[in-house]
């Protein structure tokens, strides 16, 4: 880390994951209601694995677009906090896609990858080293 502003802690990286997953709740009955008339042949019932798939590509729509154009979701935006690459600037489409990939995985694992970040001198999480980015504070324009 370059900056001697320490990067944001445990805390707060789990509050915007909860004001994030209120508003993905929101996307996900939207997303739901796009699929009804569809329903011919119950497809998309609740315990599918199309509707699991479906689900997952839509979480990964939601913050890739967030994170790719402004690195920032509501949540991060209400923490004054952003996603960048190690020049500040923000993520590309492949490195969203490394990103939430092993941000689920790092939940998977008894949330071993988000514990990382306490053992980690530049507070990072597996999926912060693997995709090559960050979460810092947002810079004033």
């Amino acid at each position: 880390m370059t900056d001697s502003i320490k990067p944001p802690g445990i805390f707060k990286r789990l509050t915007v994951i909860v004001y994030d997953l209120l508003l993905l709740i929101a996307v996900f009955f939207a997303a739901t209601l796009a699929v009804l008339p569809f329903q011919k042949d119950n497809l998309f019932e609740p315990n599918s694995w199309m509707f699991s798939v479906y689900l997952l590509l839509v979480s990964f729509a939601f913050y890739g677009w967030f994170w790719t154009r402004s690195g920032q979701t509501l949540g991060l935006m209400a923490w004054k906090l952003q996603v960048v690459n190690d020049n500040g600037s923000t993520i590309s489409w492949k490195q969203a896609l490394i990103r939430f990939t092993t941000a689920i995985f790092s939940w998977g694992l008894c949330g071993a990858g988000i514990i990382w970040m306490l053992f980690n001198k530049d507070r990072l999480m597996w999926h912060d080293i693997a995709s090559k980015s960050r979460l810092d504070w947002k810079k004033s324009a």
